[in-house]
């Protein structure tokens, strides 16, 4: 009987170790789409000034 209780218990940990992966991987999906949606001219403008910036402060 213990070494089907532990079968069981090997078999949760996998699961559940599966299905982190699996939402590890489907956040990383939406995040890199939300990524690569066109910046707004806001958004552009910032992320210029601040590579300018950076270039300044470099000697």
């Amino acid at each position: 009987m213990d070494q089907l209780n532990w079968g069981y218990i090997q078999l949760g940990v996998v699961a559940l170790a599966f299905a982190g992966l699996q939402l590890w991987w489907i956040g990383s999906v939406f995040k890199k789409r939300e990524r690569s949606r066109p910046q707004t001219n806001r958004e552009f403008r910032r992320s210029l000034e601040a590579i300018w910036k950076q270039e300044r402060q470099q000697p």
